[in-house]
């Protein structure tokens, strides 16, 4: 009988480069979007309520790293931030799709 290879599973709480990665994207956007609201004057309650969502608690989340903005958001919350649209949704496509803004934006960031 041959051998057969088995594939290597990762050990609970390992996570791979790419995972890590998004990690830390995630973060540097929440550090992003964090810096732009104060510097709007704006809490995290009048962004929710401008995007339309019930509780404050997932901008929270988002600007903790813990999440994403939803793409169909980006211009209501780029709106609430004071931010132009176009630029909010460039900066954020670096960080959530790295590799797709490097296609798109060769030489940028």
């Amino acid at each position: 009988m041959a051998a057969t290879a088995t594939p290597r599973v990762k050990p609970r709480g390992e996570e791979s480069e790419k995972t890590k990665l998004t990690r830390q994207m995630r973060r540097d956007a929440g550090r992003w979007l964090s810096a732009q609201r104060e510097k709007a004057g704006v809490t995290q309650a009048q962004v929710a309520d401008h995007v339309g969502y019930r509780y404050y608690t997932f901008v929270s989340q988002v600007e903790g790293g813990h999440g994403r903005v939803p793409s169909e958001h980006f211009g209501l919350w780029a709106q609430a931030i004071g931010v132009d649209p176009q630029v909010f949704a460039k900066k954020l496509l670096g960080f959530y799709e790295p590799e797709i803004h490097r296609l798109l934006f060769p030489g940028e960031g």
